[in-house]
């Protein structure tokens, strides 16, 4: 909750439940800390030397974990001079990227509030609902963060093809691994039957070297 705006319950119900969304949306790439009204702890964000503490914070999964970015979702009550330059003007100077929603038609508003109090916003986007549904839509993305979009995409052909390679390169060990083991069973089964086979021909000669033996017993 905004230190300088007191809400409609309707425009608090409908902040906290985009809130939510993006929680839930976000939580599969990020590591999402919330800072609502009803939750027993805060996640603050460090900005020029201070704690803030914007709607949402995201921290990357993966080693080295660090902070990605902080998320302020306005109503259609406090995009306005007063919540940018209170709010928004420390968001945009904590580590990472700044995203802004605010609802569909204060887009152009919210744009011009950032450029005039010099917020680094690196998204604004637009959410409405359609029946049960919210939609969220980009409006706006700067060139910095634009960069850092398509240098990710370029990034990620890269990856999946050096995870392709490391795929085919276990499959490879694996053939050549039951290669060596069916020869191993080829080989155990020749030496098999050829003890078998040996044995098989040196029985016949120990028969009869018995039956020498005992017809020479008998003729005694």
């Amino acid at each position: 909750m905004s230190p300088i705006l007191l809400r409609p319950i309707r425009e608090q119900l409908e902040h906290d439940r985009v809130i939510r969304l993006l929680q839930g949306k976000l939580r599969r790439r990020y590591t999402v800390g919330t800072n609502l009204g009803d939750e027993p702890e805060a996640t603050p964000v460090k900005s020029a030397g201070s704690e803030v503490y914007p709607d949402l914070v995201l921290v990357t999964a993966e080693p080295p974990r660090r902070l990605h970015g902080v998320i302020e979702v306005e109503t259609g009550e406090s995009v306005n001079h007063l919540e940018a330059m209170a709010e928004w003007v420390h968001f945009a100077k904590a580590r990472g990227a700044f995203y802004l929603y605010v609802p569909a038609g204060t887009t152009d508003v919210a744009l011009r509030l950032c450029k005039h109090f010099g917020v680094a916003v690196s998204e604004i986007w637009s959410y409405h609902a359609v029946g049960e549904q919210m939609r969220f839509t980009m409006t706006y993305r700067s060139a910095r963060a634009a960069a850092a979009a398509k240098a990710a995409k370029e990034a990620r052909p890269a990856k999946a093809r050096k995870k392709a390679a490391k795929k085919a390169a276990v499959k490879r060990a694996k053939k050549v691994t039951k290669k060596r083991v069916a020869k191993k069973t080829v080989a155990k089964k020749v030496t098999k039957k050829a003890v078998k086979k040996k044995a098989a021909k040196k029985a016949p000669a120990k028969r009869t070297a018995a039956a020498r033996k005992k017809l020479g017993a008998k003729k005694r």
